[in-house]
């Protein structure tokens, strides 16, 4: 079949082809081997004419195991043979209890692909491609296969699937049918109840400074410290340790008398005080409450009365009542741990926060300080709020293990959050949320990495962008998690029809690479340019592939791999509509 090598370069060789027969075999994407009497060089047939192919070194075979790049170049009169079975074997996982099919080799006859589940699933992994070219079938068909595999029991297994358009809600509810262990659940952003589908909740009280931010698109740094303030502040509401009403008295309080001790005219500082007794106030301190001087009383409000000179005409009963609710012990106060409070609460400690620190009479803070006013009370009456409300205090181990765990104590091995019913925006803070809730609980496990999580986000160009959180906070969780993750346990999988739009620093770090057909040329180039390890001809190779095949490269494949795969059951709801058939009359 081949005759001689006719030219070598450092990246690949050509052979002269030796007899027209072999012009009529499919020879593209085979897998040749140069051999001589030191060394045996693995290399794939890219190119064709009626007298050449042109090939390209992929690696060596070392004492009966394949060695992924060359460094020394087969010799001009080296033989040249297609491989056999055997040596193709080198080339891809072996058949292992500690390996998973992913599907067949179109080019080899159907031959198994398999990977190591240590190097596919202990490494963050990006799946891309063209809407309709297999990318959603692919996630489903291999994590099915996870569960299907007989070589072991993965049932301490936590696959956390964000799924943006509903495609996987039927994928994965056979799988109690594989194994009576194996179970999957189901969470909905819908308001509306459907039996067997838990419904999203997330606890105030676990999210950090940096979620709220995220929560009410804070977008000034002048706006962190007032949610700072308003967290610890309503934790300190909510708090055991102190009477409420009291520590409110002294907001208010100090409130009043640094206005009352003010420059300002009294005209003036009647206005200010009476907005903050509308805004926040107490059974002792608003504006209707009767103050008692010696033998009369007067209404609070009657007490800003102004007199001929200018003053108030109950100054000293004024600054005598309030100064009396000041206790100095409150400054220092400090909460301890995390208390359960509501949307209405952390509404309500805003409020004081506001007044406290004096952001509302403050010209450089105001605008800041109202745009997350509005934005918190648009929170609490809005149809979001609902993802809020919670019964009672749990704390995050607990949460977690809700999540993880049925109340009868079955584990669940998937759980999809279907966030179909919620906007973009909306739904981008939850999975930041739970992908930061996630890494914090498995950074403070006592053996690292004891409980691994693999979390999938679907349309990951949605959620995985160039945002503003690291001018704002300083960091952007997915960054963190695909930087840090892997020591921990955490493992992220991106899904998306658009890696342009994905996060450079994100792509940087992914280890394994599914590429679905792509035609898009900004998202080729981009491929070329951002993937390490990754050449021209490998983003090529996808352009032709048909539909449910991928090429597969990266950590868990020895060398860049066509696959063909299977299509899931159940399948996901991913496909198109059925347009012919809701066009015609039915008879």
């Amino acid at each position: 079949m081949f005759d001689k090598i006719t030219y070598i370069s450092d990246t690949g060789a050509k052979v002269k082809i030796s007899d027209a027969l072999s012009l009529n075999k499919d020879l593209m994407n085979l897998h040749v081997l140069f051999e001589d009497e030191e060394k045996k060089i693995i290399a794939e047939i890219e190119d064709m004419d009626e007298n050449t192919v042109g090939t390209r070194f992929l690696g060596e075979i070392v004492n009966n195991g394949f060695v992924g790049g060359i460094i020394r170049k087969p010799s001009l009169n080296s033989n040249v043979r297609i491989i056999t079975s055997e040596e193709f074997s080198l080339l891809v996982a072996e058949n292992s209890k500690d390996s998973i099919l992913l599907g067949y080799s179109p080019i080899y006859n159907g031959y198994p692909i398999r990977a190591r589940v240590n190097d596919l699933f202990s490494n963050h992994m990006a799946i891309f491609g063209n809407t309709g070219s297999g990318k959603s079938c692919g996630v489903a068909r291999i994590i099915q296969n996870v569960f299907k595999t007989a070589e072991f029991l993965p049932f301490n297994a936590n696959f956390i699937i964000f799924d943006s358009t509903g495609e996987y809600k039927t994928a994965f509810s056979k799988i109690n049918e594989i194994n009576p262990n194996y179970h999957y659940n189901l969470y909905s952003t819908s308001s509306e109840i459907v039996d067997d589908v838990e419904k999203l909740k997330i606890p105030l009280w676990l999210l950090s400074i940096d979620d709220i931010a995220l929560l009410l698109n804070a977008t000034n740094h002048s706006q962190i410290p007032l949610i700072e303030r308003t967290v610890q502040l309503v934790n300190i509401f909510a708090s055991p340790d102190v009477k409420t009403e009291d520590f409110k008295d002294h907001l208010i309080a100090k409130a009043l008398m640094s206005i009352l001790y003010s420059n300002e005219t009294s005209a003036s500082k009647r206005n200010d005080i009476f907005t903050i007794l509308e805004s926040c106030h107490t059974y002792n301190l608003n504006l209707e409450t009767d103050i008692t001087g010696v033998g009369y009383s007067r209404n609070f409000r009657e007490c800003f009365a102004i007199d001929s000179n200018g003053q108030f005409s109950e100054s000293v009963l004024i600054t005598r009542y309030i100064g009396s609710f000041i206790k100095e012990e409150f400054d220092t106060f400090e909460p301890k741990g995390l208390h359960y409070f509501t949307l209405e609460d952390l509404e309500d400690a805003l409020n004081f926060t506001l007044i406290s620190e004096g952001w509302l009479r403050n010209k450089n803070t105001y605008g800041d300080a109202i745009t997350l006013k509005v934005k918190l009370h648009n929170l609490v009456i809005g149809g979001y709020s609902r993802f809020f409300k919670l019964d009672k205090f749990i704390d995050k181990r607990e949460y977690l293990h809700d999540m993880l765990f049925s109340e009868d104590g079955r584990k669940f091995q998937i759980i999809n959050f279907n966030l179909e019913d919620v906007d973009d925006s909306f739904a981008k803070v939850l999975v930041k949320i739970f992908c930061r809730i996630t890494f914090e609980f498995s950074k403070n496990l006592e053996n690292r990495g004891s409980i691994p999580f693999n979390i999938v986000i679907e349309e990951s160009h949605r959620y995985i962008q160039e945002d503003r959180d690291k001018e704002l906070l300083g960091y952007n969780i997915f960054e963190r998690i695909s930087k840090e993750g892997r020591k921990y346990g955490v493992i992220m999988t991106f899904v998306s029809q658009r890696p342009v739009e994905i996060s450079d620093t994100v792509i940087s770090q992914c280890s394994n690479f599914l590429i679905f057909k792509m035609n898009h040329p900004r998202d080729v180039e981009y491929i070329k340019k951002m993937v390490p390890n990754i050449n021209s001809e490998i983003v090529d190779k996808q352009k032709v592939l048909q539909i449910g095949n991928c090429v597969a490269f990266g950590k868990a494949f020895r060398i860049p791999t066509i696959i063909r795969m299977e299509l899931p059951d159940p399948l996901p709801e991913s496909s198109n509509a059925d347009v012919y058939n809701r066009w015609i009359a039915k008879e």
